[in-house]
């Protein structure tokens, strides 16, 4: 099974500051601050929410093909991820802009002060879903995920008229979208992702209830933390999988991520919605114990007994014909 995952490539260059931003503030200055924060340390991680998903499914051995745009500083970070399984032969490479950046500073407090640059994500409205299909000999599903805009309507509307399944997952730009363009990218939709707050910001952007957006999409996967994930589909019976026991918290960053990386993994092992929800789950958890989206490793007979011990003999012998 072909599947193109679309959607965001940065790197994100955090930075802690040892003071408070507070104490470094006047309050009646505050219209024209001008400061600069001497930091200790910066951290460059790989991210971006293709990027990170893809890294996923690749440590998982299903050759995920990454649809988007990086500039001419992308060679270290295809590298990276080439060597981990990932299919970068369809990341368009622009002639005069960075790759996506965010850069954050964080306080002793855990205040932030922080900027997104988009860069080179401007252009992946330029792809053509047509071309990376045809690179590859087809797609038998495209995951739309969070990117520039106008990249999202026209992949969207690409796979409607090409009749390509696809999976609606618009995360982080769900809060810069009206209703109308929330309403275009997921009618259609094969899978419906999103998180338990912004099911309810769908809900109310759109003005449809649950049962409207159900009778829209195939399936709507929604992870609920903690607590795990909930399966709906129309007039079927809904499929809740919980969560693995955490060994450790590290840093919750890139978890929601990692769970989609195991759950199309799972839909292209052909082994059920519940099993790729548990495999989804189970990658969830090594990203919460380790800093940062792509720092994880995949050690197969650790993540089998640990699954073992989560889901069941059944569940595992299932997966592991695959993951083997």
């Amino acid at each position: 099974m072909r599947i193109a995952v679309t959607g965001s490539i940065a790197t994100d260059h955090l930075m802690t500051f040892p003071g408070r931003f507070a104490d470094q503030l006047v309050a009646d200055q505050l219209h024209t601050v001008s400061l600069s924060f001497l930091v200790d340390n910066l951290d460059v991680r790989r991210g971006g929410v293709a990027a990170n998903v893809c890294f996923g499914m690749g440590l998982l051995g299903t050759g995920p093909i990454l649809v988007g745009a990086a500039g001419s500083d992308f060679d270290e970070y295809r590298a990276w991820l080439d060597r981990h399984g990932v299919d970068t032969g369809s990341v368009r490479i622009s002639e005069v802009l960075h790759t996506a950046r965010f850069v954050c500073t964080t306080d002793a407090d855990h205040n932030q002060i922080g900027s997104f640059y988009t860069g080179a994500m401007s252009e992946a409205r330029l792809i053509e879903l047509k071309a990376v299909a045809d690179r590859v000999g087809g797609l038998d599903l495209v995951s739309i995920g969070a990117d520039d805009p106008e990249a999202m309507l026209r992949h969207t509307e690409e796979c409607r008229s090409r009749g390509i399944p696809f999976a609606a997952d618009f995360s982080q730009q769900i809060a810069r979208m009206d209703g109308e363009e929330i309403r275009i990218l997921l009618d259609g939709a094969t899978y419906l992702f999103s998180n338990e707050y912004e099911k309810g910001l769908i809900e109310s952007k759109t003005g449809w209830t649950d049962e409207e957006i159900l009778a829209k999409v195939g399936h709507r996967v929604t992870t609920l933390g903690a607590r795990g994930v909930r399966i709906e589909r129309a007039g079927e019976e809904t499929i809740e999988v919980g969560c693995p026991e955490e060994e450790t918290k590290a840093d919750p960053t890139g978890v929601g991520d990692a769970f989609r990386a195991g759950f199309l993994s799972g839909l292209a092992w052909g082994v059920g919605l519940e099993r790729a929800a548990q495999v989804g789950c189970m990658l969830a958890t090594l990203v919460i114990e380790t800093v940062g989206t792509q720092e994880y490793t995949l050690r197969r007979a650790h993540f089998m007994d640990r699954f073992t011990k989560a889901y069941g003999h059944d569940a595992a012998a299932e997966v592991r014909t695959h993951l083997a």
